[in-house]
This record gives structure tokens, sequence and C-alpha cells, in this order.
């Protein structure tokens, strides 16, 4: 017969790592500098990427 492997379930922490500080509104913000206009507004705009989540947002400049 073959052998029996054990399956290695992760914990609770490797599961959430990363996930729970951005969930309680503790994000990293990383300025993407891909896009720094924005055609509808007119006018030049930072954009905010999450580092953990990928979450953004903008704000005008």
């Amino acid at each position: 017969m073959g052998d029996v492997l054990d399956f290695k379930k992760a914990s609770n922490k490797e599961r959430a790592r990363g996930r729970t500080l951005c969930n309680s509104g503790f994000h990293k913000w990383v300025i993407d500098n891909k896009k720094q206009f924005d055609s509808r507004q007119g006018r030049l705009v930072t954009v905010h990427r999450c580092k953990r989540c990928g979450k953004t947002k903008v704000t005008a400049d």
C-alpha cells in the first residue's frame, strides 16, 4: 500500500497574515505612479494603493 501523508493545516495566524490590520482600517498606503491624471475631473490626482490588500484611494492634488 501507499504511504500515509499528513496534511498540514494552516494556523489561524498564517491564514490571517496581512489582512487583520487592513480590516481594522490600518492600511499600508503606497503611491501608485501608473495613473496620475484623471480625465473626468481634468486634474492631477494621486492614487494610493494598499501594499497588503490592494485597495485603492484617490486624492486630488
